[in-house]
């Protein structure tokens, strides 16, 4: 094989052990799981927003900006509820590039996993400590979930991952919500396909065992837009795609019927600006339709502390160096002007 084998690192387990979470961080987890769970079960009538940096880079920067958002939240909370994105793990296209904290702990310095094991569940449980917030992470890599297993509240499957059986099998054996994201092609069968593999029960090996998991009624779509054979973007945020998608679930046996709609990627064309109107649309259109209501369950939005993006060597505090982001004046507005429509 063309590898070297460099060590091997930790389980999940000896990485909890070394960094346990307390029984009050346990207790908070519980209560904002239960808070979260009733909003993709219909229960509630909140609405989620799955919000944060493109990706989390450093974690002075990432802690400043969600403890911003503990106080937005306390504002908001009878309309809205706040899981703020702490992306660990960041896919790339290509493959090259900073595939964020797991990988490079410092974006500066040269890969180490080992550390970036540790760094990124300490993130995790500073956030927890000092905000009260249970946060929402990529899961790029299946088998690395139970290292946060204890930790987080929404796990998001990217579009170029949602088509991947092992991704699909170990979302059926979570117990919170994770969205299925449509893949680049836009290609919807696509998603209900991985939704239904989620919500169904499975065997199959997960890190080296033989497992059998229960089936996640949490599971659903995130709808992200979509890119032509020409490279051109395409939004699926519209209400006319909205309404296709709740004749999509009709036409299933799936549980739970519930989208998020992520305002960036394609469905904004990058152009993160873009994000306030187009979230601003989308409760437009759910006021129109109450199967569109009942449907929409939260949005996703690329935030940071300021607008736009960087190259990882310039350093701005608070600046995101892969994504462009929405500063946080913006957001703040945004989220008030959210809660305002809902």
């Amino acid at each position: 094989m063309n590898m070297d084998f460099k060590r091997k690192l930790p389980t999940p387990k000896e990485v909890k052990e070394m960094y346990p979470i307390s029984d009050e961080m346990a207790k908070v987890k519980e209560e904002n799981d239960k808070e979260i769970r009733a909003i993709f079960t219909g229960e509630s009538k909140k609405l989620a927003l799955v919000i944060g940096p493109c990706s989390a880079d450093r974690e002075d920067a990432v802690l400043d900006y969600i403890s911003r958002l503990r106080k937005v939240q306390e504002q908001v909370k009878d309309k809205i509820v706040i899981i703020p994105r702490i992306y660990t793990n960041k896919p790339r296209t290509t493959g090259d590039g900073y595939k964020g904290m797991l990988h490079q702990p410092n974006p500066n310095e040269s890969p180490d996993m080992l550390k970036g094991l540790i760094a990124i569940r300490k993130l995790h449980m500073k956030a927890i400590e000092e905000t009260g917030f249970t946060c929402a992470d990529e899961m790029l890599y299946p088998e690395n979930h139970r290292y946060l297993s204890d930790l987080l509240s929404y796990v998001a499957v990217g579009a170029r991952s949602a088509e991947d059986q092992q991704h699909r099998l170990t979302a059926s054996g979570l117990d919170i919500p994770v969205g299925m994201k449509n893949p680049t092609g836009g290609d919807i069968s696509v998603m209900m396909n991985s939704i239904t593999a989620g919500q169904h029960p499975h065997t199959f090996i997960y890190r080296g065992w033989e497992v059998e998991s229960k089936g996640n009624p949490l599971t659903h779509a995130i709808l992200r837009g979509y890119v032509d054979k020409y490279g051109r973007s395409f939004p699926n945020y519209h209400y006319e795609d909205l309404i296709n998608l709740c004749e999509c679930y009709a036409k299933t046996n799936l549980v739970n019927p519930a989208v998020v709609v992520d305002a960036n990627h394609a469905n904004s064309g990058k152009k993160w600006a873009e994000q306030t109107r187009i979230c601003k649309e989308i409760l437009h259109s759910t006021r129109h339709n109450n199967d569109v209501f009942n449907l929409v369950k939260g949005l996703m939005i690329e935030s940071y502390i300021e607008d736009g993006c960087q190259k990882a060597e310039e350093g701005v505090y608070g600046k995101s160096i892969t994504d462009p982001c929405l500063g946080w004046e913006k957001t703040e507005k945004l989220i008030l002007d959210l809660a305002d429509l809902r």
